[in-house]
């Protein structure tokens, strides 16, 4: 029997949060942005019937329910669930860019693809913030 056929492979079942957080920290970037890209597009996905649509309607029905929607907006808690929809917003259209630019066979190389990956990230979460110190009244 050879030594390669002898030797048993791991199994990874029932995973616990410290071993993926040591895969996640093993990922590359492009990776991580590849899962956030997913996980901000989902986020999007649920919160367009739940949140967005519903909002919308009721700022458009009246001047009386837009006055009772923005004293309820103002809230701390709410004002972070928008920041929440804000940052999956950015993050998701900042990596669509990115996805769109590889599609046209641009930064395909590890290093550019490394490069727009952090970029990505850098411009999404720069954004996030301005927007977020804006819809706490910074400014």
């Amino acid at each position: 029997m050879s030594e390669t056929a002898s030797k048993r492979r791991p199994q990874y079942r029932n995973l616990t949060v410290p071993q993926l957080l040591i895969y996640l920290n093993r990922m590359p970037l492009a990776a991580k942005t590849s899962i956030l890209h997913r996980a901000s597009g989902a986020l999007l996905f649920l919160c367009l019937p739940l949140v967005i649509v519903p909002l919308f309607g009721r700022s458009v029905e009246s001047p009386e329910t837009f006055a009772g929607l923005a004293a309820w907006v103002s809230h701390p808690l709410f004002k972070l669930v928008l920041l929440a929809i804000i940052w999956g917003y950015l993050h998701h259209f900042c990596a669509g860019i990115r996805y769109l630019m590889l599609d046209l066979h641009v930064g395909n190389d590890k290093h550019s693809a490394q490069k727009s990956a952090g970029t990505v990230l850098v411009v999404s979460l720069a954004l996030t913030v301005i927007l977020g110190l804006k819809l706490f009244g910074v400014w």
